[in-house]
């Protein structure tokens, strides 16, 4: 496009981005009182309807009623929820150490990768509740097991997600490093670590999830404790609001565990290099 007078005419400015109402960029307390404000709201509803359609508690309980269960100390809570917890956090730290470092040693070595971890895909696919009576039969009853479903449970994602990361270091800064005489150290410290977190926070992520149901699984074949133990206990006496109660503090569990792999992620990578 030309001017009047014959000079061309700057470039008409790039339109901006539409930004939506809703999902527009507020400040962090903001959206952190909407996800408050989003739950306590549907807990609202869960009572309003249970009261107004006369639901029977052994069918929907309402909010007050699987709270008030907190009070029965038949129940121990405390205790059953701390079995739980160790379980959850212990497998998944396990899977979390040994992810990392089968995920340097296949790195390290191609022959290792190619030998070794087409055994491991294998061996994921095995039914992990199909599993659970030979770790029984194998490690008897108890924390243990649950822990060692866990992490069988959490191992696999945060292994491949983190030799995902390593393998897509830029090849032209791994030759600066070796053409400047680094060492397989600084070329690991600096550039191949940075550049995998991301991946690795990833499957982090996955793996909450799967060991909160790794617990539960574990709980459910064969325990004297926890929660998943309570939770048979008291479906046979149709107590569905302390069931409710069990399933409301295991989730608890897992948006903890969940909440502080964010708090790590957001310590240690920039927002930009972020996968959501």
């Amino acid at each position: 496009m030309t001017a009047p007078d014959g000079a061309l005419a700057p470039p008409a400015p790039a339109p901006r981005p539409e930004v939506s109402p809703v999902l527009g960029e507020r400040p962090e307390w903001q959206r952190w009182a909407a996800v408050v404000a989003v739950h306590l709201a549907g807990i609202a509803l869960w009572e309003v309807v249970v009261r107004v359609f006369a639901i029977q508690p052994f069918i929907l309980p309402a909010p007050s009623k699987v709270l008030a269960t907190l009070a029965n100390p038949n129940y121990s809570w405390l205790k059953n929820t701390g079995v739980t917890a160790l379980e959850v956090f212990g497998g998944y730290a396990l899977g979390l150490a040994l992810g990392i470092l089968c995920a340097l040693l296949f790195i390290t070595s191609r022959r290792l990768m190619l030998l070794v971890f087409p055994l491991l895909v294998t061996l994921n696919m095995i039914p992990k509740v199909a599993m659970g009576p030979l770790v029984i039969v194998w490690f008897s009853y108890g924390i243990g097991p649950n822990i060692l479903i866990t992490f069988s449970l959490c191992f696999f994602p945060i292994l491949l997600t983190t030799i995902r990361g390593l393998n897509e270091t830029e090849p032209e800064l791994l030759d600066l490093v070796r053409a400047l005489k680094g060492s397989r150290w600084q070329l690991f410290r600096y550039i191949q670590l940075p550049g995998s977190l991301p991946y690795l926070f990833s499957g982090m992520k996955v793996a909450t999830i799967l060991a909160v149901a790794g617990a539960v699984v574990g709980e459910f074949i064969a325990s004297e404790r926890g929660l998943g133990y309570l939770m048979i206990q008291v479906q046979a006496s149709l107590d569905t609001p302390a069931v409710f109660m069990a399933v409301l503090l295991i989730t608890g569990l897992g948006v903890l565990l969940c909440l502080l792999v964010l708090l790590l992620e957001r310590l240690f990578i920039t927002q930009d290099a972020r996968i959501q």
